[in-house]
């Protein structure tokens, strides 16, 4: 069956189109978005939704979604999609992040030079007859410090933009690297002192705790009086009711700002004050961003839905068209073992590693982390995924850390699981073979080489005499046929294990059985999707 996707919100009549050439169907219902109510009735029938700001995607609206694997916003803002509960129930999120990048920074341009010269001001003295020429005194940005906040995708198209102005760029971000500063040719410096030397501040960062507010009364203080603040990427960046105190006092010569704390804004304390420049959130509207941030949106999530190919996602790592093919096969040995430890595991897990080795070490291993918890957490929760796995285990205080090293035994690449609880350690590692498959090379450290059956049963016992025989009679009385046997031990006389691979799933009696052998310390029955 073909996959379904709801557009809630207005999209371009291309980007539905990208949706149908890929084999989706989609319904168009633009105004949908605008009431909850049908939303959330409509939502159940479909495995997409793809929405602009209109659609508020709700816990509610989530929990309704019984179908939907993934959302995708047309834009790069998602305050409208709650994605813990996205990410509980296993959906993807994703946004557009560059298909309007160009356009918000050349608004924080022109929002800086508005500033810079009062020219709404001017504009509206002018046309109403006045001839004020004396009144609208301005200054140069050029030779002028400008300090850009979050040095990002558009962030970094501002400072380059500022540096082509002949202006002083200095850049506050805790990921910018010397580097990629050197690259842009702007210096890195510490949030305070982009405080204290920035003629004008443009912030490009986005909203979470840690920015929530970040320039407040307190900020300003430390600020050369005289500065210009320039916002269009979120309202709650700034306190309005402390920036609006700093302009009436004069510490703050002026400001433009293209988003607020409540929007959309009928009022604010920066409304009719002394050069404040104010835009309905403008940043991404633009015939070119709009076309773009609609195309780019449609691909990602026909991508997704019809080749599993992740981009742009916000709660999954990314998957490109590219590297799935080589990637697949190992998720699905992470997901494998994962399982396999996560079945043999009873008491609640503390801690989880995963190892890579060789060639799994130089590949996305996010994705192969989130696959290895998948399988691992599917003997609790049977609706997990690749989405909510890591989630989940955080909420459960699981420690998940990974190890990676250059190859260092036969294969050329393999992943070991290693989980731990308060009773025991237990490990099981894997590889791929040239033909995709995956297979066991190493359980509880005893190597096995192994293929990866539907259903298999799984036994530990002592090395000793006698154990094949009596689990050969007691299959044999039960008429359960053993389509392959794989045996392992540590040392002679030691511990040893045994993979039995059945054509059928056993019942718990016979499982019971089993484990009343002479020197069987356990058996488990264990499946996989294969």
């Amino acid at each position: 069956m073909a996959p379904r996707v709801l557009v809630s919100d207005k999209l371009s009549p291309t980007a539905v189109q990208i949706f149908k050439d890929r084999g989706v169907e989609v319904d168009y219902l633009p105004d949908l978005g605008k009431d909850k109510d049908k939303l959330l009735e409509a939502i159940g029938q479909y495995d997409g939704l793809a929405i602009r700001s209109a659609s508020k995607v709700t816990e509610k609206i989530i929990d309704a979604a019984t179908r939907l694997k993934v959302i995708g916003r047309a834009g790069i803002g998602v305050d409208n999609v709650d994605i813990p509960a996205a990410s509980r129930k296993g959906i993807i999120v994703m946004n557009t992040p560059f298909g309007n990048s160009i356009t918000t920074a050349e608004h924080a341009i022109a929002m800086m030079f508005a500033v810079a010269r009062q020219l709404p001001a001017a504009d509206a003295s002018t046309q109403a007859g006045k001839w004020e020429k004396n009144r609208f005194m301005g200054v140069e940005i050029t030779g002028k410090v400008l300090g850009v906040i979050g040095c990002g995708n558009i962030g970094s198209i501002v400072a380059s933009r500022g540096v082509g102005l002949k202006m002083k760029v200095i850049g506050f971000d805790p990921f910018l690297s010397p580097e990629r500063a050197s690259q842009l040719g702007i210096e890195k410096v510490e949030l305070d002192e982009l405080f204290r030397r920035a003629d004008f501040i443009t912030l490009h960062t986005p909203m979470t705790d840690k920015t929530r507010g970040i320039i407040d009364a307190k900020a300003i203080a430390t600020m050369k009086k005289g500065v210009r603040i320039i916002n269009c990427a979120r309202g709650g960046l700034i306190v309005e009711a402390d920036l609006a105190e700093a302009i009436k006092s004069g510490h703050v010569a002026g400001a433009g700002i293209d988003v607020f704390e409540t929007e959309p804004a009928t009022d604010s304390p920066l409304f009719h004050l002394e050069n404040v420049v104010c835009t309905p959130h403008l940043g991404a509207s633009t015939t070119e961003a709009q076309e773009n941030v609609a195309l780019q949106v449609a691909e990602q999530m026909a991508d997704y839905l019809v080749n599993g190919a992740v981009s742009n996602a916000l709660n999954m790592p990314s998957i490109t068209a590219e590297e799935a093919p080589l990637l697949t096969p190992y998720v699905k040995l992470a997901e494998i073992l994962g399982s396999f430890a996560g079945q043999l595991t009873d008491d609640p897990i503390d801690a989880v590693e995963i190892l890579f080795d060789g060639a799994p070490a130089g590949m996305n291993t996010r994705a192969l982390v989130s696959a290895a918890l998948a399988g691992l957490m599917k003997a609790q929760v049977q609706t997990v995924n690749m989405v909510s796995a890591p989630l989940m285990a955080k909420e459960r205080g699981i420690a998940v850390s990974e190890v990676r090293r250059d190859k260092s035994g036969v294969f050329d690449g393999y992943l070991k699981v290693t989980v731990t609880t308060k009773k025991q350690t237990r490990s099981v590692a894997g590889t791929c073979f040239s033909d995709g498959k995956p297979r066991f090379i190493q359980i509880k450290g005893i190597n096995m080489e192994a293929d990866v059956g539907r259903y298999m049963l799984y036994t530990a016992n002592k090395d000793v005499p006698g154990v094949i025989g009596e689990l050969g009679m007691a299959f044999g009385k039960a008429g359960i046929n053993i389509a392959n046997f794989h045996l392992g031990r540590d040392e002679q006389g030691g511990s040893a294990i045994a993979l039995l691979y059945l054509d059928q799933p056993l019942d718990d009696a016979f499982i019971r059985q089993i484990e009343g052998l002479n020197a069987i310390g356990q058996a488990k029955l264990l499946t996989f999707e294969v």
